[in-house]
């Protein structure tokens, strides 16, 4: 015996969207988490830009100084120079290379300043 029966199941599918309540403390907890990551990314990047600043600061007061050294030397070395160039042995000795002779004592005049303290008008300079 053999018996066909066809079994019809029915099954009930609801294919309905399924519509949640919008939990406003989840969302107010959510909001403030991002804020609160925000403003610890904000405050990270503002503390590494002021380390990141003084740093930079450091290192160009030390090129300063540095530069600040080399031109002490420099003028050093440029007034050492600028003395022996002054010095009466050097002047007489590159006037002698050019062919100069010293004036005889009778073609010298000598100029002498007048006091500082001298009222207007008066002479600045006598000849002796």
């Amino acid at each position: 015996m053999s018996i066909d029966l066809e079994y019809a199941i029915r099954k009930d599918i609801r294919n309905n969207p399924v519509i949640r309540e919008l939990d406003t403390r989840e969302r107010r907890e959510i909001r403030r988490t991002i804020w609160l990551a925000v403003l610890s990314v904000g405050l990270l990047l503002f503390a590494a830009w002021q380390n990141q600043k003084m740093v930079q600061h450091g290192m160009d007061v030390e090129r300063w100084r540095l530069e600040l050294a080399h031109e002490a030397s420099a003028n050093r070395q440029l007034r050492l120079h600028l003395e022996t160039l002054r010095a009466p042995q050097a002047i007489e000795k590159r006037a002698r290379a050019l062919g100069m002779v010293p004036a005889p004592p009778a073609d010298t005049l000598v100029i002498e300043r007048a006091p500082a303290a001298a009222r207007r008008g008066a002479v600045i300079a006598q000849v002796h």
